[in-house]
């Protein structure tokens, strides 16, 4: 864990006494993106919402290297991060005051803002959109100012929360494309959650298996395939390889 953006170990999450999460150790190193799978209902948002320190949990935490202590330090630490959630949660406005809005929140200067956000709506290939209300976009369109918003920030690390879970299947192979150009282009450090294994060999470098709460195996996405490591690893993959093969003819 020695080149870990974020570490956490022991980490536990309790839902009205009941635990729900329960990882001895995980890491994301620096540079890498870290894809999370698993059926719905095994943890997979839990875990981001925690290393993201957007809810409690038992944990040892350290942020580059560093250990951290919370709740003291949460706020702090979040301004390091991004988080992208499954719906885009546009607020009112047009598409630049909403990536700007993070930037003007944090009192970045607004010559810089102005900056920054049209770099990112550039990524994203949606500067066009700059002056359309952000609820009047499609989902496809709203899911890139999303993005955009997020990448503004530059943040140390970006978590995804299925944010392709909602596109049609041009939309999304479009999308992680193009979030795959950016991610690589910034050497940017992220985590990814998902339960489609065709999402994850376009954006990942290593794949963690999240089942009821625990996680069953890590490695890269071809060690998993060819040496899934218990039952419920065999029928996601055996799922994934169907569906693949299905496509495919």
């Amino acid at each position: 864990m020695a080149d870990a953006i974020i570490a956490a170990e022991g980490l536990r999450v309790f839902r009205e006494r009941r635990l729900v999460l329960d990882v001895p150790a995980i890491a994301v190193e620096a540079g890498e993106v870290l894809a999370v799978i698993g059926q719905n209902g095994s943890g997979k948002s839990t875990l981001l919402q925690a290393l993201a320190l957007l809810l409690p949990a038992e944990m040892t935490y350290r942020f580059d290297g560093r250990a951290v202590r919370l709740p003291d330090e949460a706020l702090a630490l979040r301004r390091q991060m991004a988080v992208v959630f499954q719906r885009p949660l546009l607020v009112e406005g047009s598409v630049q005051e909403n990536v700007a809005l993070g930037l003007r929140l944090r009192g970045v200067p607004s010559g810089e803002v102005r900056a920054r956000v049209a770099e990112a709506l550039a990524m994203f290939g949606v500067e066009g959109l700059a002056k359309r209300p952000g609820r009047a976009l499609s989902g496809g369109e709203a899911q890139r100012v999303s993005l955009a918003r997020a990448l503004a920030l530059r943040p140390r690390v970006l978590f995804l929360d299925e944010p392709f879970m909602a596109l049609d299947v041009l939309t999304r192979v479009a999308l992680l494309q193009d979030l795959r150009r950016v991610l690589r282009a910034a050497g940017m450090t992220a985590l990814f959650v998902t339960h489609d294994f065709t999402e994850i060999s376009p954006l990942a470098d290593r794949v963690a298996v999240l089942s009821e709460g625990r996680i069953v195996q890590t490695g890269t996405l071809r060690e998993i395939f060819s040496h899934p490591a218990d039952t419920e690893v065999e029928r996601l993959v055996r799922a994934a390889s169907d569906l693949i093969r299905g496509l495919a003819e």
